[in-house]
């Protein structure tokens, strides 16, 4: 006859049923009524299973910042752009990150032709200028993009709004950053034919 190993399921049973007459036993042992330590007996297996979890979860909690925090204070530039192709990928659509030479100005591609949408990031300590609409209205056509925008983590010029409103390019700055995804997903769905 051949031992059979015991199973995942098998061990995690007998923790199970150690943890619970292991609590039983030590709340009847500190002066707890036979109905009380069944009850702690009964929720023993319980605690014990779920505590990784809820370690797990702790953890996570800490390390993820508050929605009022400033997730991007801390990156450097390409962790920006990193951050920004997160956000568009979770918006379901293809991402293309650019080389960090030669990109004309655009950091990121994203969506199908013909509605890709030129991406130029721009992770700074102060406001973005016109400079960046530039590049990127001038790199989208290089690019074979149809659409523009400017991500930063910070707000931008006066003179950035005024040339981004006249070449129709998108901007999302600082305190906008939470729409960045229902943004990309309005610039890159497939424009309907429209009858006449």
């Amino acid at each position: 006859m051949s031992v059979r190993p015991p199973t995942i399921r098998g061990v995690a049973l007998k923790w199970h049923l150690l943890a619970a007459v292991v609590g039983g036993c030590t709340a009847w042992a500190l002066g707890a009524t036979p109905a009380w330590s069944m009850v702690i007996a009964a929720a023993a297996p319980a605690i014990v299973g779920a505590a990784p979890h809820f370690v797990r979860g702790a953890i996570l909690g800490v390390r993820t910042p508050h929605p009022r925090e400033d997730a991007t204070a801390a990156m450097s530039g390409t962790e920006f752009e990193d951050y920004v192709a997160r956000i568009a990928r979770s918006s379901g659509v293809p991402v293309i990150m650019t080389s960090i030479t030669g990109d004309w100005g655009v950091d990121i591609i994203v969506g199908r032709r013909p509605n890709r949408l030129a991406i130029q990031c721009k992770r700074q300590a102060r406001p973005v200028g016109a400079g960046a609409v530039q590049e990127v209205v001038a790199g989208a056509p290089m690019q074979d993009c149809a659409r523009t925008m400017v991500v930063t983590n910070h707000e931008f010029t006066p003179a950035a709004r005024k040339l981004a409103e006249l070449h129709g390019c998108e901007l999302i700055g600082g305190a906008d950053l939470g729409r960045l995804q229902s943004t990309i997903r309005r610039l890159t769905a497939p424009s309907t034919p429209t009858e006449v």
